[in-house]
């Protein structure tokens, strides 16, 4: 998984976040780069977090996405099925060679 597409997952489970452990377990991946990959979305404003003052438990946080967030998981999910069909479209090329090759005995 790339960079970009580790940036769409978060992004896409953003508000959902329970606790950065869950969604590591979740995805995973360790709880140091979920912690490192959030914290640049904040940073990059496509990702507002707040902590509930009135909580109990004052390390619960919460995630929103702003409006640069939303246009942002919009661009990575286009690039992503952009990429995802050109992979697609290079598998059956090959699927077709493969069958020329071996006189179309090949199991479909």
């Amino acid at each position: 998984m790339n960079h970009e597409e580790l940036e769409l997952l978060m992004l896409k489970h953003a508000e959902n976040i329970s606790s950065q452990k869950s969604l590591a377990k979740e995805i995973g991946f360790s709880v140091g780069k979920i912690n490192y990959v959030l914290n640049a979305l904040i940073d990059k404003g496509l990702i507002k977090s707040e902590n509930f003052m009135t909580s109990d438990n004052k390390r619960k946080y919460t995630y929103l996405l702003t409006d640069k967030g939303i246009k942002e998981k919009m661009t990575l999910t286009k690039k992503f099925i952009v990429r995802k069909k050109a992979e697609y479209e290079e598998l059956q090329l090959e699927l077709e060679a493969d069958k020329v090759k071996w006189g179309g005995k090949l199991n479909e």
